[in-house]
C-alpha cells in the first residue's frame, strides 16, 4: 500500500515545534538567534551549513549553534521536531554543529517539547519552570550519550572540495587517493596530509561516513542491505553491515525495518 504524503503543515512557536516535510523537500537557508536540537520523528533529515553535513535518523539528534546558517533536507516524509535552547543550556553543549544519540528519555523529552501540548488550544501548556527542566534533562541525556560520527565536515581547500564534489555525486567510486588526486592536481600526500589537517580524520575515515550518510537515505527509501552496499562501494555486503553497525549502533536491517514502521 502506498505511504500517504504528508501535508506540508508546521507547529512552530518560540520555544520550538513540528514541521511536516514532503520527501524531497529543502528548507531555505536560515539562522536563528538561538542554538537548536532537530530530531526526525519519522524520516530522516539532512542538516547542511557550512561546518559540514548532518544526517538525522530516528535515533539521532543534530545541534547547530546560535547563528549557524543551514538548510534542511527531508529523505522521505519527514516530521521534524525542533527544540530551540535559552544560551544558559546552550553552554553545555558543543559550540560547533554535532550529532547525538537519542536515548528513549532524549526522544521522549523531545516529543513532549514539541508535542500538541504546546500548541493545541484545548490543552495548557508546559509552565517555563517545567520547559526549562525538561530542557536540562534532554541536554544532560544528550551529554551522557557523546557525540556521534554522523556530522561529516565540509573541506575549504579547493581540492578537496573538489575531491568531496566528485564522491557524493558518485558515493560507490572506489577510486585511490592517488587517482582522485591525479584529477584535481594535487599528490595522495598532499590531500592526505588536507584530511587530516582540516577535517581531522583520514581520507579513508571520511569517504566511509560519506557512504552512510548515502546508505541512510537509501535504506529509509526502501532499499536493501546488497543494494545498498553496493550502491555505496562496498563488493561485499558484509563489510558494509559492520561499517554501518559501527557508526549507527545498528545493522542495516534493524534500521531499515525502523524507517518502514515509523512511515506506517
Amino acid at each position: 500500500m502506498p505511504v500517504p504524503r504528508q501535508p506540508h503543515t508546521s507547529h512552530v512557536f518560540p520555544s520550538g515545534g513540528r514541521h511536516l516535510f514532503p520527501s524531497g523537500e529543502t528548507s531555505a537557508e536560515q539562522s536563528h538567534p538561538r542554538g537548536h536540537l532537530v530530531y526526525a520523528a519519522r524520516g530522516v533529515l539532512s542538516l547542511h551549513s557550512a561546518h559540514g553535513t548532518s544526517i538525522v535518523p530516528a535515533n539521532r539528534v543534530a545541534w547547530t549553534p546560535a547563528g549557524v546558517t543551514h538548510s534542511h533536507h527531508a529523505h522521505g516524509d519527514t516530521d521534524m521536531r525542533i527544540v530551540f535552547v535559552p544560551p544558559s543550556v546552550a553552554r553545555l553543549v558543543p559550540d560547533r554543529p554535532a550529532v547525538f544519540l537519542a536515548s528513549g528519555l532524549a526522544r521522549e523529552v523531545l516529543l513532549a517539547l514539541t508535542g500538541p501540548r504546546n500548541y493545541s488550544p484545548d490543552k495548557e501548556g508546559y509552565s517555563k519552570g517545567a520547559r526549562s527542566r525538561l530542557l536540562r534533562v534532554l541536554v544532560e541525556e544528550l551529554r551522557e550519550a557523546n557525540e556521534q560520527p554522523l556530522h561529516l565536515p565540509e573541506p575549504q581547500d579547493d581540492r578537496l572540495r573538489a575531491v568531496a564534489r566528485q564522491l557524493r555525486e558518485t558515493p560507490g567510486d572506489n577510486s585511490t587517493l592517488a587517482d582522485l588526486g591525479r584529477a584535481v592536481g594535487a599528490s595522495s600526500r598532499t590531500l592526505s596530509r588536507l584530511f587530516h589537517g582540516e577535517l581531522g580524520m583520514t581520507f579513508y575515515e571520511w569517504r566511509t561516513q560519506l557512504r552512510i550518510h548515502h546508505a541512510l537515505v537509501l535504506l529509509a527509501e526502501g532499499h536493501d542491505a546488497t543494494h545498498t552496499a553496493h550502491a555505496c562501494g562496498w563488493a561485499n555486503p558484509s563489510g558494509f553491515i559492520a561499517a554501518f553497525t559501527d557508526l549507527v549502533g545498528t545493522t542495516p536491517g534493524r534500521y531499515r525495518a525502523g524507517a518502514a514502521r515509523d512511515l506506517q
